[in-house]
């Protein structure tokens, strides 16, 4: 083949492999308080009957109208998408050809000990989460979570938000193969700021009075923050609510086989650097075999190993700082943030993509 020819080829296939899907399959998600579901046009009027625009200033910086009429395009605009219609024919797509993905929070149970289902009067949704303004070339999207009004502050976010970002983030087909995942809160919602820092999202800009503060009659900022596809730990952000992987959750065993090379790699490093030192890399031996040994059959069984590999990497992790302490001193030690500034990469390549790469591994079923 010549070698402009060549050139142009894969150049062509760069720039295919940026478009989005001509139709996407929505998939369910499970949580341990909550599950997902694709959301439907149905679902819409349940949205109204749990009141979940009220108090919209104060968490998004819309007005109640404005927040109604935007959840009501991005259900169609997903709607549109999972039926394969093309912007054009939907009506409600986007001039830059971006997609939303919508999806229902479920409720099956008495979290508030009534003894009735906590959402019977709609269906048991209680709320939806979007993946907004998804941007193929870009490899870029925004989460937003909208719930109603009486299940607000019962920790369901820090449930399912972790979940969707990994499904956001898993490289095709497994998941969506996006590099960044970004959110936009207002400066009043710091609970808001709170939950996203502790899934590693970290502050990247400021639009100044870019909101109306209606409860306070003036106007507030605009904080951004996002985490990039290297930089987020799935695993570590679910510990942080206290809550475990479910591995049969799209995205999920392609980073937990990241993990367990990311560990693999780092025991090596340490063997070769101190190959006479008794005990060397035993803590990281002993996540990655943890990692290799959670079970795909079972919730409990599940969440028991998946608690004890936590453990193990958190010691891993540990060592790790010990090691950087003795060259660069406390300043990364002492920073008890589970994202801290001595663990975020700084590679422009995921590091669930590039880590193992030429190295063979078995494949199930072979």
């Amino acid at each position: 083949m010549p070698e402009n020819l060549e050139a142009a080829t894969q150049e062509q296939s760069d720039r295919q492999s940026r478009e989005l899907p001509k139709r996407i399959v929505v998939p369910p998600i499970k949580g341990e308080m909550v599950h997902l579901r694709p959301a439907v046009i149905e679902d819409l009027d349940r949205m109204d009957a749990i009141e979940a625009y009220v108090g919209a200033s104060g968490i998004t910086g819309k007005d109640r109208v404005a927040e109604r009429g935007a959840v009501r395009a991005w259900v169609r605009r997903s709607v549109a998408w999972s039926q394969g219609e093309a912007p054009s024919e939907s009506g409600v797509g986007d001039p830059e050809s971006r997609r939303t993905i919508a999806w229902s929070i479920i409720t099956e149970a008495d979290h508030d000990g009534d003894g009735r289902i906590d959402a019977a009067n709609s269906d048991n949704v209680i709320g939806m989460i979007f993946l907004i303004d998804i941007d193929g070339w870009a490899r870029s999207a925004r989460i937003q979570v909208v719930l109603g009004k009486d299940y607000r502050g019962r920790g369901y976010s820090r449930d399912i938000m972790p979940r969707v970002m990994t499904y956001g983030l898993a490289p095709e087909p497994a998941g969506l193969g996006m590099h960044r995942i970004w959110v936009a809160v207002p400066e009043q919602n710091t609970r808001s700021v709170s939950v996203y820092q502790s899934l590693g999202f970290v502050p990247s800009g400021r639009s100044r009075d870019a909101l109306w503060n209606d409860s306070q009659n003036r106007y507030q900022d605009l904080i951004v923050m996002d985490t990039l596809v290297d930089e987020f730990d799935p695993i570590r952000s679910l510990d942080a609510f206290g809550m475990h992987v479910i591995e049969d959750n799209p995205g999920v065993k392609e980073a937990l086989s990241a993990r367990e090379h990311s560990i693999a790699i780092r025991l090596n490093e340490k063997n070769a650097t101190k190959p006479d030192a008794e005990g060397v890399g035993a803590d990281d031996a002993a996540a990655a075999q943890s990692v290799r040994e959670v079970p795909s059959d079972g919730m409990d069984d599940v969440a028991a190993s998946q608690q004890k590999n936590v453990e193990s990497v958190d010691a891993a992790r540990q060592s790790e700082r010990d090691d950087r302490k003795s060259v660069n001193g406390d300043a990364d030690v002492e920073n008890s943030w589970p994202y801290t500034a001595g663990e975020r990469k700084t590679s422009k390549e995921a590091w669930w993509r590039t880590l193992g790469r030429g190295r063979k591994r078995d494949v199930e079923g072979k």
